[in-house]
């Protein structure tokens, strides 16, 4: 009974495995804006982050240490190939509050964007039901969709 109890208190918490990626085109800097929220507690099981290296996690502006797990973390599970062309991001901030863990990154680009493709392996393989929401906004082109553990990458044809 009381195994029961906190299991449905856990799932009341923390009842769904979502992330949620932004990726909006500046065209006057040819750049990309990235925005990444996923809670903490997925994301320091996804990383494979050692108990010692959590105590490390600092998230103020400018610990390197903190910066360097985030954007490695990233870079790891999210491409982003903008005409055909593979694009690293890049962590501009970080914050925690609430157990949600927010990000925002940038990436360069190129003048004319045809087609971004984005694989997005955030979380999908330790959930079966992990739901990675996907916003892509280029000029007058806005799309989502739910990347899965199933369906982890998409492209998006900009024309």
């Amino acid at each position: 009974m009381v195994k029961l109890l906190f299991i449905s208190l856990w799932l009341a918490a923390h009842p769904v495995h979502v992330s949620l990626l932004s990726i909006d085109y500046a065209p006057e800097k040819a750049l990309f804006n990235v925005f990444i929220r996923i809670y903490f507690d997925d994301f320091l099981l996804d990383s494979g982050i050692s108990a010692d290296d959590r105590k490390n996690l600092n998230f103020s502006e400018n610990n390197q240490f903190t910066r360097e797990t985030l954007g490695n973390y990233v870079n790891n599970r999210l491409r982003i190939t903008v005409n055909n062309k593979p694009m690293p991001v890049q962590l501009q901030n970080m914050d925690l509050s609430d157990n949600e863990l927010r990000m925002n990154l940038v990436l360069n680009s190129v003048k004319k964007v045809n087609t971004i493709t984005v694989r997005n392996l955030i979380m999908t393989s330790l959930y079966n039901d992990q739901s990675n929401m996907t916003i892509v906004r280029v000029n007058n082109y806005e799309e989502g969709v739910k990347l899965t553990a199933e369906e982890t990458e998409k492209t998006f044809k900009i024309n």
